[in-house]
């Protein structure tokens, strides 16, 4: 006789499984689009330095980034997919693609109104959330911008919604390629229309990356599954109305991601000219490492823990985020790495053209009061997918927009004593708190016996990190003493001995404490990289 409890347990393997495929395919996906982002951000920085055209540029998505919030453009996977993922389950697709049709027409409407009203309304906006900008110049620019880049919350919202049907039916690589294609757009943008309009040039290129990338490619993805669309408007579909309830908390609660980039730029905007240039640049670093041990994850495991979450199988789930949160909590002792060396890492990325040894040295300054924050960032982001898969979003959109509120005056108080790195160190003091609290308020309403667990990995991997990153500072500051490090070779050569003492060091720590994560991360690099070595043995 078949085991029923043997049968479960082999299904639940094989979604972990699906979950490692569909990490590896968003992992390398994050991955490329941090490197492309690095290098829109390598290109921005070369021609326009920490300068106010970069200031300008970077306030324009201030209001773009409100108006993508107010219709949870972001959380659409998050909000759409267990809805989506019900009608599948019950082979009622043409149902499903209903209430697709409903919610595109109903909140794309609102949101076209929406577009044309704050393009109308562009200079009160900007005057708003950008208070302390007084140069009239960077003013009018900003304004500009904004206005070329507001449409493309059209792009982000309505592909978010075909992404979305992508995601439900477990087909992740055309999704993957989105961020992508709309960093390329950005920099060639800038390339080519930069030397005739100057940081105009990068505007227009957002708004080509979200039709090409966002929108025009998911809705190719989105028809080869199957979509179907019709012009209906039905306010009073049950799940519209399921769809609404889920995603209005989040519609008026604030994210630490969207938080950050807002708060950023409100407070960079009363200290001097290029701070939200060398914030923005530093920032960017950091979430290269969130993306690709933060993001990655949870956007591939998400739709596992909503399945999982339809079952009723919250054991399950639990062991899913507990596991996964382990592989994230790896990111500390990289971000500490990444503050030994990151004199090195912003002169390799950005010191040339117009990015010269002021701004490395700036921008060095304010990287390692990022990094700090920058394994809460990742882990906040996989422990607030738990409440979404069980259909939360009240929840954790109340106590983030608490969370944020409360820290407002501690963020406040850092810049006014520490300047751009106090303001970097606040935000990443208040994602912190939030992470550790949002985690232990999920383990009481779940009763998660593997809380402890994750506890003991990630005090474990402080002091690995302190232990490695001592080393790994008299190592850099001795090399210092023998090679320029002003210099991009100089630099370079620096960080490569660094970069490979430290994936030595790493490698040992796992292998003489026996960290079974550390030793599987470098197993599948050693796959990835070497597949042959596995056919022959």
């Amino acid at each position: 006789m078949i085991n029923p409890i043997h049968i479960t347990a082999m299904a639940n393997e094989n979604i972990l499984k699906k979950v490692g495929v569909a990490s590896f395919i968003m992992m390398a996906s994050v991955f490329a689009s941090r490197v492309i982002g690095v290098f829109r951000e390598m290109a921005i920085a070369n021609f326009g330095g920490i300068k106010a055209g970069v200031d300008a540029y970077q306030i324009a998505f201030i209001l773009p980034e409100i108006l993508n919030h107010i219709v949870a453009s972001g959380f659409l996977s998050i909000t759409f997919i267990p809805i989506f993922a019900h009608y599948l389950s019950l082979n009622r697709e043409d149902d499903g693609y209903k209430v697709f049709s409903i919610i595109m027409n109903g909140f794309g409407l609102l949101l076209i109104g929406f577009i044309l009203i704050t393009m109308m309304w562009a200079p009160k906006f900007v005057h708003i959330f950008a208070p302390g900008i007084q140069d009239p110049h960077t003013f009018a620019l900003a304004v500009k911008m904004t206005r070329i880049i507001i449409p493309a919350q059209f792009f982000f919202f309505s592909g978010g919604l075909l992404m979305a049907v992508q995601f439900a039916k477990e087909k992740f690589f055309i999704p993957a390629l989105a961020p992508l294609i709309y960093n390329l757009s950005i920099i060639l943008g800038g390339l080519i229309l930069g030397p005739f309009m100057g940081m105009e040039g990068f505007a227009w290129g957002v708004l080509a990356g979200a039709f090409i990338g966002n929108f025009g490619l998911q809705l190719l993805g989105a028809k080869k599954l199957g979509l179907k669309y019709s012009p209906i408007i039905s306010f009073t579909h049950p799940d519209l109305i399921k769809y609404i309830t889920l995603t209005l908390p989040l519609m008026i609660g604030l994210t630490m991601t969207f938080s950050t980039e807002i708060l950023l730029k409100f407070f960079g905007s009363y200290l001097n000219e290029g701070s939200i240039a060398a914030m923005n640049y530093a920032l960017r670093v950091m979430f290269v490492l969130v993306g690709l041990f933060g993001q990655a994850i949870g956007i591939a495991s998400y739709p596992f823990m909503a399945k999982l979450a339809q079952k009723g199988d919250i054991f399950e789930l639990n062991r899913l985020l507990n596991k996964t949160l382990k592989f994230i909590f790896l990111v500390i002792p990289f971000s500490v790495l990444f503050i030994v060396l990151s004199h090195e890492i912003v002169t390799i990325l950005f010191q040339r053209g117009q990015f010269d040894a002021q701004a490395t040295l700036i921008t060095a300054g304010i990287l390692p009061f990022f990094m700090v924050g920058a394994f809460a960032f990742s882990a906040q982001n996989m422990v607030s997918r738990g409440y979404y898969a069980i259909q939360n979003t009240l929840f954790p959109a109340i106590f983030t927009t608490l969370c944020v509120a409360v820290t407002l005056p501690l963020i406040f108080f850092f810049m006014k004593t520490m300047g751009a790195k106090g303001v970097a160190l606040g935000l990443s003091l208040s994602v912190i708190i939030q992470a550790v609290v949002l985690f232990e308020c999920w383990n009481k309403k779940s009763s998660n016996t593997e809380k402890k667990d994750v506890y003991l990995f990630f005090l474990k991997m402080i002091p690995i990190s302190f232990i490695i990153g001592s080393i790994l500072f008299i190592s850099a500051v001795g090399l210092r003493n023998f090679i320029d490090h002003s210099t991009l070779l100089g630099s370079f050569t620096i960080a490569c001995l660094i970069g490979i003492e430290f994936l030595s060091l790493f490698f040992v720590t796992g292998f003489m404490f026996k960290i079974q994560e550390i030793l599987i991360l470098y197993e599948n690099i050693f796959k990835r990289l070497f597949p042959w070595i596995q056919k022959h043995k």
